[in-house]
Order: structure tokens, then C-alpha cells, then sequence
């Protein structure tokens, strides 16, 4: 199934590449960019980006969960960490589908099969814990969802073409895999 929905949304954004004929330009915050035509878009960058930014709004979303049912400075500390990191990350990538004449509005992101995306019924489980069992639930479901983003990361580091998102797609794989043993250790101890 996970690969059914993934040949559908690279079906999507193929579809939407090839109707897509306006340019734009964008600049991020680190970076200004030259106008490219959705036509130029290589598909794999493009379903990364189409796909990143639901995968970091789930990531959100669980993160803005634990203020109220952690009890665990750390795991907050955490959680406002991964936010800072990857609501910045979402504006970029939204910038370059304005660019490329796309929009990331067909997709949204509760258990729809992406790499490390969780289900509605493993969010509303989520939803229900608090105290040691939430924290310890919250990382667990974090470290896949990082396992996955980084998955993700890897194969646009292959089959990608634009500089930009594959330097996003490093730094995804930097951080996440920092966050991945620093999780790892917070459920060891």
C-alpha cells in the first residue's frame, strides 16, 4: 500500500510539473534563487518537498503535544528544538513549490504511508498518555518519524538534482540523526 500512495503522489507531482508553465522567483533565508520553470523541476526534488512538508508538519503537531503531558524538561526541550528547526524548514520548502508553480496543499499528512508518518489511531494514542508513558510513547514514535525523514532525505541525496534541496536534504539527515541518538539515550536512562 505504502507504495501504491508513494506512485500516486509522484503521479501528482509529475502532473502538476508538466501543467505548470509560470516562473517565479524566491528567495529563502539563506539563499536567493533564480527563477526555474515548473517544466525544469527534477520530480524527485519536487516530491520531496511535496512530501517534507506534511512529514514536518506531523512532526509539529507531536511536538506541540508535550508542554501539556510531559513532565520531562528534556523531552520539551526536545520537542521546542525540532519545532525551531523544522517550521523554518517548511516555509523554504513552500517557497520553492511557489517557485515551481506547485502548491503543497493535495496532500495531508495523517497516515497516508510516507516513511516514519504516524497513523491517526497511533496520534489519538498519543493524544490519551501523559507523564513517563507519554515521554516514553512520544520518543519512540519520534525516532521513527526522524527514521523515516531521513530515509526520505537519502533517496532525493541520490535521485535529486536541485543544490538547494539536497543541501536541505543534509542538514535533515545531520540534525535527525543527532535527535535519533539523543532520544535514544533519554529512553536508555
Amino acid at each position: 500500500m505504502k507504495r501504491t500512495i508513494l506512485a500516486a503522489a509522484a503521479t501528482a507531482v509529475a502532473l502538476t510539473l508538466g501543467a505548470c508553465g509560470s516562473t517565479t522567483s524566491a528567495t529563502t533565508a539563506d539563499q536567493t534563487s533564480t527563477a526555474t520553470s515548473a517544466s525544469e523541476v527534477n520530480p524527485h526534488d519536487a516530491m520531496f518537498v511535496a512530501m517534507m512538508i506534511p512529514h514536518h508538519e506531523q512532526a509539529i503537531e507531536m511536538s506541540d503535544l508535550v508542554p501539556s503531558r510531559s513532565d520531562s524538561q528534556e523531552v520539551k526541550d526536545l520537542a521546542r528544538q525540532i519545532k525551531d528547526a523544522q517550521g523554518p524548514e517548511i516555509e523554504q520548502m513552500s517557497g520553492w513549490l511557489r517557485e515551481w508553480g506547485m502548491t503543497a496543499g493535495g496532500m495531508d499528512h495523517s497516515g497516508h504511508g510516507m516513511d516514519g508518518m504516524m497513523s491517526d489511531a497511533e496520534m489519538t494514542d498519543l493524544k490519551g498518555l501523559s507523564g513517563a508513558a507519554f515521554d516514553t510513547k512520544w520518543l519512540e514514535m519520534m525516532i521513527e518519524h526522524h527514521e523515516g525523514a531521513i530515509t526520505m532525505a537519502e533517496g532525493v541525496r541520490k535521485n535529486g538534482s536541485d543544490p538547494r534541496v539536497r543541501d536541505l536534504a543534509d542538514a535533515i539527515i545531520e540534525g535527525q540523526e543527532k535527535e535519533i541518538s539523543q532520544m535514544k539515550g533519554m529512553l536508555a536512562s
